[in-house]
This record gives structure tokens, sequence and C-alpha cells, in this order.
């Protein structure tokens, strides 16, 4: 029996994303969100919700970039110390010892040590009360390469992502593959 738990931010898992900014002084910034996801497949985009007074905030609207830097659970504290300090009274990167690497393509700077990176250059904002939608056209994916999968694609299992569960805060990592998709629920519609 399901127990009714009210109107909560309660979908799970929720992505540990890096969002990297300039901010007015020119310096490399980045922040920890969670609440993100793909939103369009062509063009291909992103959407990551901010609020207001988040120093990233008129960082994005200035530079009308920023990326998203996946971090793997090598980096977890590092990650999580980009959710916890301000980029106003902080230099987060020289704080954790990463590095800024500025985008060819957009104006926005990235986490070089992690595995995925996804720069995008913004297309809107979208205004939903406590949080605005930033999306953002990506304009390139980066990997590592040794997060490949055959077909030259990251693979969850490589990359090692981590995810955050709303309310409890807490990350977790990518499990066991259960199987492909659009492949294992084809057996519903055979006939026998």
């Amino acid at each position: 029996m399901k127990i009714s738990l009210g109107a909560k931010t309660l979908a799970q898992p929720a992505p540990l994303w890096i969002v990297g900014s300039y901010d007015e002084d020119g310096r490399a910034n980045a922040m920890a969100a969670a609440w993100g996801g793909i939103c369009c497949s062509k063009p291909p985009c992103i959407t990551v919700s901010l609020r207001e007074e988040r120093h990233s905030y008129a960082s994005i609207l200035a530079r009308r970039a920023f990326t998203i830097s996946v971090p793997s659970i090598r980096f977890a504290a590092q990650a999580d110390y980009f959710g916890i300090a301000s980029g106003k009274d902080v230099d987060k990167f020289a704080a954790t010892g990463l590095t800024p690497v500025r985008s060819e393509l957009v104006d926005a700077p990235y986490v070089g040590e992690f595995p995925l990176v996804l720069e995008c250059a913004l297309l809107r904002t979208v205004e939903l009360g406590m949080h605005i939608q930033f999306i953002g056209e990506i304009v390139d994916v980066k990997a590592e390469e040794d997060v490949l999968d055959e077909k030259g694609y990251p693979d969850a299992a490589k990359v090692r992502p981590l995810i955050f569960t709303p309310v409890t805060r807490a990350y977790h990592t990518v499990g066991e593959y259960v199987g492909q998709a659009f492949e294992i629920g084809r057996s519903f519609g055979e006939k026998s």
C-alpha cells in the first residue's frame, strides 16, 4: 500500500552537476546543482534550475552560457564543496585543487578533472517560483576517453556519476546494469 508523502521534490534520482560560469569580475566559478535534466533532443538541450540569489545566476545571464561538469564518485567531496561555499566569498577551484578550463565554444569554464562536460549556450529562462530554469543548447560534449564504451559514448558504469537524493540529502552513484532500453520490454508486445 502506498502512503501519501505530500507535494515534495522526491523524484529520484537527481543529478549532481557542477554548473560553471564566469562572474562579473571574470573569475571562474562553479556551483553544485541537482535540479536539472535533458529537456530536448533536437536541438540537444538541458535544463538546470537555480535560485536568483545564487552567485552563478547573474553570471549565466550576463554571459549567456554555462557548462555542466559531471563529477565522478572520486570527486564527491570536491563536488559537495561546490554546493557548500559561495563564489562570492571563495575561489572554489583553488580551495578544492580542481582546474577551471576555459571552454573554446561558450563563455564559461568547466572542471578539468571531471570525466564528462557539456558546454551550453543559454537559449532561454523560465521563471517557475523559487527557481529560475535555464535552458541551454548543448554545443559540445567532452568526455575522458577511458569512460567511453565501444561505440564512443559515455558509459555510466565508467563515469560513475554522483546522483542526489532530495530531502534526505544523500549522494549515491549508479548501480548494476539492468538491460538495454527499448529492448527489455519488447516481450510484452509480442504475440505468443
